[in-house]
């Protein structure tokens, strides 16, 4: 980071605390239809296996309502209850013993017929968060931004998503509620980092990041590693959410890499492996591709490297806990720089780098 983590409060979900110095989070959220019991659950085992730390679901209607509770009891990680338009739902979430909402009141607020604010939603909502001690997350996004706001901005601007946010949150505070987190979230880079900034400078309360509608595994990551990078390295963030186009397992190791290479996070063992070139004699990508899949199981803070060079691999490398080069017919495995194994054969390099590795598992 360059600059020192922003002092937030502390709010709970499930057995994290999330904010203040506690580590930021890693979230997804499932894309099964949640009334499915046996797909939701193993998504959710498959995120957990992967580094996934919260999970959210969608609570579309009263029948998926129904399932929560065994939902909830079988899940492994905490789960958020993602919850718009009838507030009911977040009622039934909490009666299944969830422990976080995710809401947008701007959708669940509505005005009656003499255009005046229908407050029982949030007045009952409230009560019920209070009850079962849960937290909140007041999430607000480019396209649910208030018609008074986008009269007075013009567009869903930086602006415009803060105010509409901390509006959000006065609902909430002014019924007790104060276990709250706050997410601003745009499909552009540049307005989901001017927004955040803003809110991190009229609020104390935990930010959760992301890009929104961020595209395909190559565009979402770069769009996220960007946005959500650039506030991470600004102190800003408490939990983060990678949202791709995809299996959202594919998620973790973006969001991981992101945590890492930003210094917010420690977490997970990292990879070294250059660029392949005319020089390179052995299948360097094949074997970068082997080992990545092997980093799940290792220590983290550990440095793995992958070069294809066997004269300056070592040398290059030098700072990698472990690595190994490779030249045509032939590699060296070696730790901090120091040549431990010399080996003839792609694939024996290979799998004395894996023996190797074993060793170095997590207990």
């Amino acid at each position: 980071m360059f600059e020192p983590r922003k002092k937030t409060r502390t709010v709970k979900i499930g057995q994290y605390l999330i904010g203040g110095k506690n580590p930021i989070r890693i979230q997804s959220m499932t894309n099964t239809s949640t009334k499915n019991i046996k797909a939701t659950l193993e998504q959710i085992d498959k995120l957990a296996e992967n580094g996934c730390e919260i999970v959210r679901v969608a609570v579309p209607d009263m029948e998926t309502g129904k399932k929560l509770s065994e939902l909830n009891r079988q899940s492994p990680v905490p789960l958020v209850a993602d919850i718009h338009f009838d507030y009911r739902l977040a009622l039934m979430a909490l009666d299944a013993g969830f422990t976080a909402l995710r809401i947008n009141p701007g959708n669940i607020l509505k005005k009656n017929e003499q255009d005046i604010l229908d407050t029982k939603p949030i007045d009952v909502l409230a009560k019920q968060i209070l009850a079962c001690d849960a937290s909140v997350r007041v999430g607000v996004n480019s396209g649910s931004v208030e018609k008074d706001l986008l009269d007075k901005y013009g567009h869903p601007s930086p602006e415009a998503l803060v105010e509409s946010a901390l509006r959000h949150t006065a609902y909430l505070e002014e019924r007790g509620v104060t276990q709250i987190k706050v997410s601003i979230k745009s499909s552009s880079v540049i307005d989901t980092i001017k927004a955040n900034m803003l809110l991190s400078e009229k609020t104390d309360y935990p930010i959760h990041l992301g890009v929104t509608e961020a595209g395909t595994p190559i565009r979402g990551s770069v769009k996220s590693a960007l946005g959500i990078g650039s506030l991470l390295l600004q102190g800003i963030g408490d939990t983060i959410r990678v949202s791709l186009t995809a299996n959202p397992v594919e998620e973790l190791a973006v969001a991981k890499e992101i945590l890492r290479s930003s210094g917010a996070r420690q977490i997970g063992a990292e990879l070294i492996s250059c660029p392949t070139c005319g020089r390179t004699e052995i299948d360097l990508i094949a074997l970068a591709e082997k080992i990545e899949e092997k980093l799940i199981e290792l220590p983290d803070n550990l440095k793995v490297a992958v070069m294809g060079c066997v004269v300056n691999g070592p040398g290059e490398a030098k700072e990698a806990d472990i690595g190994l080069a490779g030249g045509r017919g032939k590699g060296v495995i070696f730790k901090k720089g120091t040549v431990i194994h010399s080996i003839q054969g792609e694939e024996n390099l290979l799998q004395t780098f894996m023996a190797e590795l074993d060793k170095l598992k997590k207990v």
